[in-house]
């Protein structure tokens, strides 16, 4: 008993709660330098630290001298080169998105953009007004982001309906959809190289096969030629689609799993409700029928 007092003080708690934000800092910090240049800066920065210790601890007095010069004046050029992510990073607190997530608010934006979508696709596909859209996933995009014209634009149909109407500064090229928003408009993605693409298909469907080889990303492609509407995801490359289907499919990759468990859940419970009370309406039916057949 004296052993377990000693271990649970208040002390201990305490020092458990300073590790467990320290780490979920970091944790939060990783995840906004994901998908970024700033990734492979980072890992400069620690080869820096590493050389720093290692010339510090066989005494290299010259290597040592040199790296605390970097390190020294290195803060103020990690600030100046990290200054988008930065940026965001506040934005993010300011928000109260950083340590809080809103599912409610984030699932309706969710919501919203698939409408803005299906209602882009509908247009576009039944005037034959070719497309390439592609929405990150969880592989950031900021490297085919850079290529593009920023635009940071909430998601509408009529946007992205003019963006890609034919001989308009913006047609060309890809739209980037990155947090339920329009970032960029005319980007470059990669072009696939693989053989397993029916030549039919144009420089678009490459992209849109492309994207999906080097990253998560779900992209939408409305052929020019046809109208028919094509998602690729995970070097998938699914063609055809009916508004049905697609609905669909980006209900399933857009909407959070635990919001499609929860509503699970409630559709279950509340089958099970209906079944029971049918059953019983059913029983009680059964019941006065018997007992009219007996008076009979």
């Amino acid at each position: 008993m004296g052993f377990l007092s000693s271990i649970f003080t208040w002390q201990h708690f305490i020092n458990l709660l300073d590790i467990g934000v320290v780490w979920y800092a970091i944790y939060k910090l990783m995840m906004l330098l994901r998908g970024t240049k700033a990734v492979q800066l980072f890992k400069g920065v620690l080869v820096i630290i590493v050389i720093k210790l290692i010339s510090w601890y066989l005494g290299l007095r010259t290597v040592s001298w040199i790296t605390d010069q970097i390190i020294n004046w290195g803060i103020i050029a990690i600030i100046v080169i990290f200054q988008p992510e930065i940026r965001r990073g506040l934005e993010h607190l300011g928000r109260g998105s950083l340590f809080f997530n809103n599912k409610k608010k984030q699932n309706e934006a969710q919501e919203k953009m698939i409408q803005a979508l299906d209602k882009a696709i509908q247009y576009m596909s039944k005037r034959r007004i070719g497309a390439l859209m592609t929405i990150e996933m969880n592989t950031g995009l900021e490297d085919y982001i850079e290529t593009g014209i920023p635009l940071d634009a909430d998601v509408s149909g009529e946007l992205l309906i003019n963006i890609f109407i034919p001989n308009t500064p913006l047609h060309d090229g890809a739209v980037i959809i990155k947090n339920n928003r329009i970032a960029v408009a005319a980007a470059y993605l990669p072009l696939s190289e693989s053989n397993l693409i029916p030549k039919e298909l144009g420089t678009r469907h490459r992209a849109a096969v492309g994207i999906s080889e080097v990253t998560d990303a779900l992209t939408i492609v409305i052929s020019e030629e046809t109208g028919a509407v094509t998602i690729t995801k995970n070097n998938e490359l699914i063609r055809n689609l009916t508004r049905q289907d697609y609905l669909k499919l980006l209900h399933n990759e857009l909407v959070p799993a635990e919001e499609k468990k929860q509503k699970n859940v409630f559709v279950r419970f509340f089958s099970k409700m209906k079944a029971r009370k049918a059953n019983r309406n059913s029983h009680a039916a059964g019941h006065t029928a018997h007992k009219r057949g007996r008076k009979h």
